[in-house]
């Protein structure tokens, strides 16, 4: 068996490409319009690990809400420093809902609500300002 991918709808994709691409640093591996069912679909992946992907599935003029998508769980991505992945969504105006505290984890919501689970590769000595900022949110 062979892991593909993890489905996630999106209501905006401009904003959901900004957050995964621009805010994560994944890049869009292919991208599939169907006009006949009025979806688009956008496939993304790490660099280390193309094989692992997201599908954006982004429905055409659909209103159906998604809820909050705590149902899902978390996406989660190992990353080379924590702090800098944190203050780098934070400049772009995403919430960090849970800190990294302890140097090792943190959580963020995507523009739709997926909580996505940042651990640190290793451990990185606690800093501030993250030591002493509260949990925000759900996640």
């Amino acid at each position: 068996m062979k892991y593909l991918h993890t489905m996630v709808r999106v209501r905006d994709l401009d904003a959901s490409l900004r957050f995964y691409c621009e805010g994560l640093g994944l890049k869009e591996m292919r991208r599939t319009d169907v006009p006949e069912g009025k979806y688009t679909l956008v496939f993304l992946a790490a660099a280390d690990s193309p094989e692992a992907e997201i599908e954006l599935t982004y429905n055409w003029g659909s209103e159906e809400d998604y809820g909050s998508a705590r149902n899902f769980g978390h996406l989660a991505f190992r990353v080379n420093d924590i702090y800098a992945v944190c203050e780098h969504l934070q400049s772009m105006g995403y919430t960090i809902n849970r800190p990294p505290r302890d140097g090792h984890m943190a959580f963020v919501r995507s523009p739709d609500l997926v909580s996505v689970e940042l651990l640190q590769d290793g451990h990185l000595p606690p800093r501030e300002p993250w030591t002493s900022m509260p949990n925000v949110g759900r996640w």
